[in-house]
């Protein structure tokens, strides 16, 4: 990571804890514009889960560079969704020195296919292309991140908090849906960590039944732009 990139995401993370505004990187035109300020989030977001062994809702979204993705392109693969903010402190700690800092690398090749989507709207926290792919190139993700600035697919799935995470077999059901794990911000909980999202993508290679296939997730609320 560059060592001033390094140093503002740490800043955000640290000020996300208090009341106080999350500082703001050097103005431009565009973070001018799209750079909300962190709010103090919930450990334990208000997330159900969307249903799962139901129909995946299908799906078509660009990426920072245009390029459209189908759901059903993917038929046959496993597919893991992964709800993005690049603002989010929550996201911040699980991409930088956190389990999704190489987790997508390890599983992702010829049967996995893994997928962000930032549901953000225009003028909310960690919107815009250029702010996105700062984010992915600092914490070197080489997954597509999409863009589903109407919100339409995130709320199709449920998703209420970034990170929040979804499994989707081969036969496009859903799988998996909700937590990272059991320790937001890497804070490894006494009782023993559970590595939910890993163990629902392992489960689901092997062809069997993720357990548990559902989790209340925790985070940022997904930016929503109503």
């Amino acid at each position: 990571m560059k060592p001033h990139t390094t140093i503002f995401f740490a800043a955000v993370l640290a000020a996300a804890c208090s009341d106080a505004p999350a500082p703001q990187p050097q103005a431009t035109p565009e973070t001018t514009a799209n750079t909300e300020a962190a709010e103090k989030p919930a450990p334990e977001a208000a997330q159900a889960g969307f249903a799962v062994a139901a129909a995946a809702p299908a799906f078509e979204l660009p990426d920072l560079d245009g390029k459209a993705h189908k759901l059903a392109d993917y038929q046959g693969k496993t597919v893991v969704l992964e709800w993005f903010n690049p603002g989010c402190p929550f996201v911040v700690a699980a991409h930088d020195g956190g389990p999704l800092g190489d987790m997508a690398k390890k599983v992702t090749g010829e049967d996995v296919v893994w997928l962000a989507v930032n549901s953000g709207a225009p003028g909310k926290q960690g919107h815009g292309i250029d702010t996105n792919k700062e984010a992915a190139q600092s914490w070197g993700m080489e997954h597509p991140i999409l863009v589903d600035e109407s919100g339409s697919v995130g709320k199709a799935y449920q998703a209420k908090t970034t990170p929040y995470m979804v499994v989707i077999g081969p036969d496009q059901t859903v799988q998996y849906a909700g937590a990272l794990d059991n320790a937001p911000r890497n804070e490894k909980p006494e009782t023993g960590y559970s590595a939910f999202t890993a163990q629902a993508i392992d489960a689901v290679k092997a062809g069997q039944v993720p357990t548990p296939a559902q989790t209340t997730s925790w985070g940022c609320s997904v930016k929503y732009g109503s």
